[in-house]
């Protein structure tokens, strides 16, 4: 079995994969300071649960934006899987090219869900994510990395809003009935939910725009992440949500490189 491991800024997703299929998957908060030892109590205990021996796993695949976690996560799966893992950004063939100057400043998670993105749904392509960012990534006709837009993540938003403004409440993202808010909390998750939805539609069209004389055919957008079922609720712009995506793509590049 394959140990999928995708830390990103805010949380660490474990994924089982045995096969094709997706056995198990878990979140974790991700810590930095967090040890080999520490992952593995919580990791095999969940395991158990699902009936999973730690035994039956023997291969591995990190991708990581937080460097300093990339060091246990590799103890754990050297100490306590018995394997050494690949990891995204060390010599792993992505099996396509990554057409910017400074490709090296491109998070791993990100190039990942390109990846997984055109190999599902083939390009031209947006991968919308809704992480500790909201990135956008584009993927042309035969799939090649061409860049993208990061913006800050709604949760990242909504956090800065209450932490500057004394009167303004934490609250959760939730879809208003109304536009126009009758009170501050329905006023506040409007603006968060359909500004993001501007936001989302606006950076769509322009990249679509920048994009219109190299591609004959429209580009799909494809969404990612916890919030990603909520907001393609409210546009027709995201065609597809795949809350995979991204244990998809390590899948996909841990056949491709092994």
């Amino acid at each position: 079995m394959l140990l999928a491991i995708d830390a990103g800024n805010t949380n660490t997703v474990f994924a089982v994969i045995e096969g094709e299929d997706i056995r198990c998957q878990w979140r974790t908060v991700t810590t930095a300071s967090r040890t080999a030892d520490e992952y593995v109590v919580w990791l095999t205990q969940l395991m158990d649960l699902e009936q999973i021996p730690s035994s039956d796993v023997d291969e591995a695949i990190i991708s990581t934006v937080v460097p300093q976690a990339l060091y246990d996560l590799r103890k754990l799966c050297r100490d306590y899987f018995g394997c050494e893992p690949l990891v995204v950004g060390e010599g792993v063939e992505l099996g396509i090219k990554v057409l910017l100057e400074r490709s090296t400043e491109v998070g791993a998670d990100r190039l990942v869900n390109a990846v997984a993105a055109g190999d599902r749904y083939g390009g031209p392509l947006i991968a919308v994510d809704f992480g500790t960012a909201t990135t956008f990534d584009v993927a042309d006709a035969n799939g090649d990395y061409r860049g993208g837009v990061i913006a800050p993540g709604v949760h990242l938003s909504l956090e800065a809003l209450h932490m500057a403004a004394a009167k303004l409440p934490h609250i959760a993202v939730e879809r208003p009935p109304r536009v126009v808010g009758d009170g501050t909390l329905e006023a506040m998750q409007s603006g968060v939910y359909w500004g993001y939805i501007s936001l989302i539609e606006g950076i769509v069209s322009r990249i679509r725009e920048e994009f219109s004389e190299t591609n004959t055919s429209e580009m799909k957008v494809i969404a990612t992440g916890g919030l990603a079922p909520l907001f393609a609720g409210g546009t027709d712009v995201i065609e597809h949500v795949d809350p995979d995506l991204t244990i998809r793509g390590l899948q996909l590049l841990h056949k491709r490189n092994s």
